[in-house]
């Protein structure tokens, strides 16, 4: 038998330098080609292989796996070796069962009946392969089969140290793996004592086991707290001579000291005063050895001891409850802020941005402002520099906050581009929340935008505007310097944001100056007019229509602005519809009315500040609260901002977009986290804002009830809205338009108008349904439902506002629904509509008075919705449409062509479609090429799209990948509708 042995071994060492021997890519894949066929002969031919041979065969499929060929064969042999009784030949039917078998295979039954039968040996052997067989592949289905049977082997008092540790980290994978598949029981009481078995290695995975299990259920191990300690005081305390087999560069047992120390972060400080007492030397201890002289100059053993000392800190810093280790801990690591490693830089500063919120070591970090200053304007690597301003937010208060603020505008100037924008916001928190003087945090803010105007978002200059409206000691102040802000020959967007809504409202206050009176300032602006972009340009348009008011003796030079072509016959329909708006507000208005409609803003009520929530939805940090209103946030009930215009019941799709802004949002609503106003009340920037044009007039729309209890016919033989099931005729046809656009009408009927209006942001959309009396009476009990079907609840949120039960003659009502994507989709939601229409005893037989009307449309709402494009390179595109070349990640069809074939057209469909088109990918110019991702909670789906029109034939080919199989043949379904 040694002899076979020999022999086979030696046919794999052949096998193995024939391969390296090759001197092309050719003469390899032809050498392997010539085994892989002899191999198959043998498996299919010869019924006589013993255990050797099948072992030497299997190796060597092993080998030519791992050189990166395909194996679709030997699988069952390697199953086979699975039952041996030889250590060699389940030793390697294991390893290839690890390598190629996956969770999906057919054979996945057979090992795991043999994983049963090796666990349940007496074997030590058989058991450790096993166990390590089950962490490598670690499937759900071995979770549920074996998750019971490897507790047992844990905590079993017959088990040797070694199965032990491979147990602890074979249920480990598994618990991560499916953590319900793993059944509770005494086992849980028990692991915790591995904690202090005498084998250092079942320690050490026991500790990684533990610590996961307590993840979720704290209470359940807070028995491991006091052996943690035990143990880890036995380690601390020992010389790297006691712990010799342990030791990595004269450290005694680093890993498991972290992997301890980790653990106890998950819990309280200990009740028990001697626990207490022990885990506090401990500590001690550890900051006492890293002033310790170093024992080798090795970077090894500095990265160890290093190791153990930061997580030693993270864990002084958790339990907060020491104000002599929280100093001593600081003191350390203000060493570290100077030190040639740069990794040591960083965790230094990260870890003093914790001990900073504390109030034992807050003046302790403080005593290092100019050493963090320092950092910050000389690091090279940016994610330390990252790190500093960090740590300088989060050691500003009153005391230092005019330093600290000056430090960070002087260098946002040369920042990297990367942490700009946090920083932007980070300068805006601090310089409002330790304000003392207004006019200092009024000069920060302008200073921001000029200094990094394209990074300050809306939240920061709606933040100063808001600020100042509520202080009147400011107001002149910030007047004043915004104007002379705006005569630099080169001013940022924001910057005239800022001062047309501020000169707008309070304009009037540096107007006795004659270097600031009131030409001079609407020149000022008009002549950053024409460099602006459209919503600032609604926004000054505003301004101008507040100047009207401010200053009667510019009134004429205003409305031969507004009378210009330029905006009268302009392009964009919103500028266009505030230029005649305001100008015919300024002719038919008289000076009463037009004081009363654009009176000065009313201050905010108190809130948190919106600049917070930004940060913290950024970065994760926790913040304080500040004391200060937002603009767009609540108001008096008044509104002295609303411009009254009507709205077309007809032209839903060309209508203001103020009914958007004014309902009653929620947060998760608010896709850009602002416009958390009530609907009775107006957002702060409904006239400066370009995205709200003058507001409607105020519906009559008694809600008498809410929709919830409105009372239905009994005798009525329709069903109730949830129960309806058919849909309007015509609704499908009305669901298709919205695929490639947001806005337009769903329904249309004699009676009623059903409009939409609709955003989408990453996951959540926002709808706005306009309900539109066309008719010269009222409709009663009215009621507008979303129902959704079953199997789409688990995929879609879906939040309705409720309407009035009353839509009056002629008028119009909204109603807004908020969506949130959980995960992929198909079906859509639907929406019930019904109501009685009051005629007049003429009509009665014209419109049905009396009958109850009902009305079942689609919600336009699709899975594409949630697209946001994205730009690739030719090389990146076809990189990754390889990668989606499985048949189930591919939808294609080749259809004939229902609409004429035009190219800007098609272009357009796609690019309402919510892709990005990509040129010069494509060797076809005539072909299109988009790519996107679409966005869930559960995860982010990748698209890559190809179009390919043959105008000869009329016919198209479309072409779509996507990482699931559903979202490819929904965007397919989709889009086929649309050419």
């Amino acid at each position: 038998m040694p002899a076979v042995k020999g022999e086979g071994m030696r046919g794999l060492a052949v096998f193995i330098s024939d391969i390296r021997n090759c001197k092309s890519k050719e003469s390899e894949v032809k050498r392997i080609n010539k085994e892989l066929a002899n191999i198959r002969s043998k498996f299919k031919g010869d019924k006589t292989l013993d255990g050797y041979q099948k072992k030497k065969y299997v190796c060597k499929l092993l080998f030519i796996f791992l050189l990166g060929h395909d194996i679709d064969f030997g699988h069952m042999e390697a199953v086979n070796l699975l039952s041996s009784n030889k250590y060699t030949e389940k030793q390697i039917g294991y390893l290839f069962i690890s390598v190629l078998v996956n969770e999906t295979s057919e054979l996945i039954q057979l090992v795991t009946e043999n994983l049963k039968n090796d666990l349940g040996s007496r074997n030590p052997i058989n058991i450790n392969l096993a166990l390590h067989c089950i962490a490598n592949i670690g499937s759900k289905a071995m979770a549920e089969a074996l998750g019971s049977e490897v507790p047992k082997l844990l905590v079993s008092s017959d088990t040797i140290d070694q199965v032990k540790q491979s147990s602890s980290l074979c249920l480990l994978r598994l618990y991560r793996t499916q953590p319900e598949a793993i059944p509770k029981g005494e086992w849980q009481n028990r692991v915790i004592h591995l904690l202090n078995d005498q084998h250092m290695g079942v320690v050490t995975a026991a500790s990684s086991l533990i610590h996961d299990l307590a993840l979720t259920a704290t209470d359940d191990y807070k028995g491991a707290v006091s052996l943690a300690v035990s143990r880890l005081s036995r380690i601390v305390t020992s010389s790297y001579t006691d712990l010799q087999d342990y030791t990595y560069y004269f450290v005694p047992a680093p890993w498991l000291a972290v992997k301890l120390l980790r653990l106890l972060q998950l819990f309280p400080p200990p009740d028990d005063p001697a626990v207490r007492g022990r885990l506090n030397e401990c500590l001690e201890t550890i900051l006492n050895k890293a002033q310790e002289p170093p024992k080798s100059k090795k970077v090894q053993h500095s990265n160890s001891k290093n190791a153990v000392l930061f997580e030693a800190i993270n864990l002084i810093i958790h339990h907060d409850s020491e104000p002599n280790l929280l100093v001593r801990a600081c003191n350390q690591l203000g060493q570290f802020l100077q030190h040639r490693e740069t990794n040591l830089r960083y965790l230094a500063l990260e870890s003093m941005c914790h001990l900073a919120s504390s109030e034992f070591s807050r003046e302790a970090v403080k005593k290092h402002l100019e050493t963090v200053v320092n950092a910050l304007k000389t690091e090279r690597d940016v994610s330390v520099r990252q790190r500093a301003v960090d740590l300088l937010y989060a050691m500003c208060d009153k005391s230092n906050a005019d330093e600290i603020v000056g430090e960070m505008l002087d260098y946002l100037e040369s920042a990297d581009y990367s942490i700009r924008e946090e920083m932007v916001l980070k300068v805006a928190i601090l310089s409002e929340k330790f304000a003392v003087d207004y006019t200092w945090y009024v000069d920060t803010i302008l200073n921001l935008i000029r200094i990094a105007g394209d990074y300050v978002s809306e939240e920061v200059w709606y933040r100063v505007i808001q600020i100042v409206i509520n202080r009147e000691d400011v107001q002149g102040y910030a007047a004043k310097t915004v104007f002379e802000a705006l005569q630099a020959p080169a001013c940022h967007e924001n910057m005239v944001k800022v001062g047309g809504y501020i000169l707008g409202e309070f304009g009037n206050l540096i107007a006795g100056d004659p270097r600031s009176n009131p030409l001079v300032q609407f020149n000022l602006l008009h002549s950053k007019f024409h460099l602006c972009s459209p919503g600032t340009r609604g926004l000054l348009l505003s301004t101008y229509i507040k100047f009207i008011n401010l200053f009667p003796e510019i009134k004429p030079t205003i409305q031969e602005v507004l009378k210009n072509d330029n905006q009268l016959r302009n392009a964009d329909a919103e500028l266009q519809q505030r230029a005649v708006e305001y100008l015919k507000l300024s002719v038919i208005s008289s000076a009463d009315i037009l004081a009363t409609v654009l009176e000065e803003m009313p201050p905010f009520p108190e809130r948190e500040s919106s600049l917070l929530a930004k940060l913290k939805k950024k970065t994760g940090e926790a913040g304080g609260t500040i004391d200060e209103k937002e603009p767009g946030k609540e108001k008096k009930e008044k509104k002295p901002q609303q411009l009254p215009t009507s709205i077309e019941i007809n032209n839903v799709g060309e209508s203001s977009t103020d009914e958007m802004a004014a309902a009653p949002p929620t947060l998760s609503m608010d896709l850009l986290g602002l416009d958390n106003t009530p609907a009775s009340q107006p957002s702060v920037m409904s006239l400066f804002d370009t995205t709200a044009a003058p507001a409607a007039a105020p519906m009559n729309n008694t809600a008498a009830a809410p929709t919830n209890g409105a009372i239905f016919d009994v005798f009525d033989p329709t069903p109730a809205p949830g129960d309806v099931t058919s849909l309007t005729p015509g609704a499908e046809e009305s669901f298709k338009k919205f695929i490639c656009k947001n806005n337009g009408v769903l329904f249309e009927s004699e009676l009623l108008q059903i409009g939409v209006k609709s955003e989408f942001r990453a996951n959540l959309g926002r709808l706005g349904l306009f309900y539109g009396n066309k008719t010269s009476y009222q409709f009663a009990n009215f009621s507008a439902v979303v129902s959704t079907p079953e199997t789409l609840q688990t995929a879609l949120k879906v939040t309705t506002d409720q309407v009035g039960t009353v839509i009056e003659a002629g008028a119009q009502v909204q109603q807004m629904i908020t969506i949130e994507c959980l995960r992929e989709f198909e079906e859509t939601p639907i929406l019930h509509v019904q109501f009685s229409a009051s005629a007049a005893p003429e009509e009665i037989e014209s419109v049905g008075s009396g009958v109850r009307q009902f009305i079942n449309v689609k919600v336009p709402v699709m899975i594409s919705h949630f697209f946001s494009g994205v730009a690739m390179t030719s090389d990146d595109f076809f990189n990754r449409w390889k990668q989606l070349s499985l048949p189930q990640q591919e939808a294609q069809k080749i259809f004939q062509a229902t609409t004429s074939m035009d190219t800007e057209i098609d272009k357009g469909k796609l690019i309402g479609f919510g892709l990005t088109l990509l040129t010069d990918v494509d060797p076809n110019p005539d072909n299109f090429v988009g790519a996107g991702i679409i966005h869930t909670q559960e995860s982010q789906i990748g698209c890559l799209l190809r179009l390919e029109p043959s105008k000869n034939a009329k016919m198209y080919r479309l072409t779509l990948r996507t990482s699931k199989q559903l979202v490819s043949q929904r965007l397919l379904e989709l889009l086929l509708t649309q050419f």
